[in-house]
């Protein structure tokens, strides 16, 4: 590997705890490295350099100076068969917070270095035991919000994503091998494709790879959740509607207006999704400091919202402060909600609204239909299947948009009968910008980037 950070340093044998801070049943700690098995037999009653590979033995561990830690299980790996591609050993101990560390340190003064965060997925990926797509795939796995983002991450590491990525690169590798051809034997009136034929094969492939950037979409939502936001006029039922989607008294209800005086947060699990759930303040004129104050960061958490709920008060019907509301609001990503819906109402004015909503907020109807629309306005058709790929991560999106502006560039070169040479060398950037997402020609600057988000022992 070209380009490692310096602090990586290969050659050394690294532990760290594998498993979360705190008390329970076990408590894992991980060792990897050329030195490894010395290490730890160092420390175990046990041959550890003489044990097969993935075999467990149990046995008492010690420090160096002969004090008796813990009975453990000790797991072996060697070289290319364990995770990072290197000789490993996980030590099982009881999983108290001291008996951890203590054990940790013992293995520290037997020959290892601390781990730092990422350390061990990072040679996975220069033992070429993982791509960076996958490598990239495993703290996804571990940060993993709902079982949408599990099944995307699952995906990834299993290496469809990469599969995707090396069939587009195999296209344009067939493409580029043309085009070189033509600069090569440019008098040789050899037949290799006609420009025609590049043109359309390079077109479905665009086809392809558009279909991939446009499910970041979803796979943002997978990623980071949204924030779902309450708005309208006081005194229509938002802190209501809060409580009942929350199915718990989070909000202070009153017939009188202007209760809720600032933004008012919670979180929601919603359809398998998490999202942050924002009551704002009631929008209307008002001389009161406080109130103009909360108004103000209502508005802000409008702009900053995923998808909004605008509550209009059935039995007053649509009014021009409602009216005035709606002016503000994006139509794609809001809902329009009829609350108090159980009282007497005058008829129902239609909005050019796609997505409406019937409910009772105090009487807990119509949540469940609510929740539906909430789904349809997230995901625009349906979620993503178990199986779909779909880009979650900023830096693939921006790798595969590069890539795609660099194909487009040939598309219209073949179009417009512009010199294979200058074809040719477009083709390879949009090769190279594809190899980004995999780990191909990656700095220093990116590989230290993602692995340093990495828990130590990950």
């Amino acid at each position: 590997m070209e380009h490692i950070r310096p602090s990586y340093a290969l050659g050394d044998t690294i532990a760290a705890v594998a498993t979360p801070p705190g008390d329970g049943g076990v408590a894992i700690i991980r060792v990897s490295g050329k030195e490894a098995f010395t290490v730890v037999e160092k420390l175990f009653s046990g041959p550890v350099s003489s044990y097969t590979s993935h075999t467990a033995h149990y046995g008492r561990i010690h420090n160096l100076q002969g004090d008796y830690l813990d009975d453990v299980l000790v797991l072996v790996f060697q070289g290319r068969r364990s995770f990072t591609g290197e000789n490993t050993v996980e030590i099982q101990c009881h999983g108290g917070r001291f008996i951890t560390r203590r054990i940790l340190e013992a293995t520290l003064s037997a020959g290892a270095r601390a781990a730092l965060p990422g350390e061990f997925t990072f040679r996975a990926f220069v033992h070429g035991k993982i791509d960076l797509a996958q490598a990239e795939a495993v703290q996804e796995l571990i940060a993993a919000k709902n079982a949408h983002a599990l099944d995307a991450a699952e995906n990834q590491l299993q290496g469809a994503l990469s599969q995707k990525i090396g069939l587009f690169q195999s296209q344009l590798l067939d493409i580029a091998a043309v085009l070189e051809a033509w600069v090569d034997f440019p008098e040789e009136g050899l037949e290799f494709a006609s420009f025609e034929e590049l043109d359309m094969k390079l077109g479905l492939l665009l086809q392809q790879m558009r279909a991939l950037l446009i499910s970041f979409h979803n796979g943002k939502i997978l990623h980071d959740g949204l924030s779902l936001c309450l708005v309208g006029r006081p005194n229509v039922g938002k802190s209501s509607l809060m409580n009942a989607l929350l199915d718990r008294e989070r909000a202070i209800t009153s017939p009188f207006p202007g209760t809720t005086r600032d933004v008012l947060e919670d979180h929601l699990f919603l359809n398998g999704l998490h999202l942050k759930l924002s009551d704002t303040a009631g929008l209307r004129e008002s001389e009161e400091w406080v109130e103009q104050e909360g108004i103000r960061r209502s508005r802000q958490a409008i702009q900053e919202a995923d998808v909004i709920l605008f509550v209009v008060d059935a039995s007053e019907g649509f009014t021009e402060e409602d009216a005035a509301i709606l002016q503000g609001l994006p139509s794609d990503r809001t809902i329009l909600v009829w609350n108090k819906i159980d009282l007497l109402h005058p008829p129902l004015a239609a909005q050019p609204l796609p997505h409406v909503a019937y409910l009772s907020a105090m009487k807990r109807e119509g949540i469940e239909r609510l929740h539906h629309t909430i789904d349809a306005v997230i995901w625009q058709s349906s979620p993503p299947s178990k199986e779909e790929v779909i880009l979650t991560n900023v830096r693939h999106k921006e790798a595969l948009e590069q890539a795609i502006v660099f194909a487009e560039r040939v598309k219209i070169g073949l179009q417009t009968g512009l010199s294979p040479e200058f074809l040719s060398s477009d083709i390879r950037s949009a090769i190279a910008c594809l190899g980004k997402i995999v780990g191909v020609d990656v700095t220093e600057e990116i590989l230290s980037s993602i692995f340093s988000k990495f828990c130590i022992g990950k």
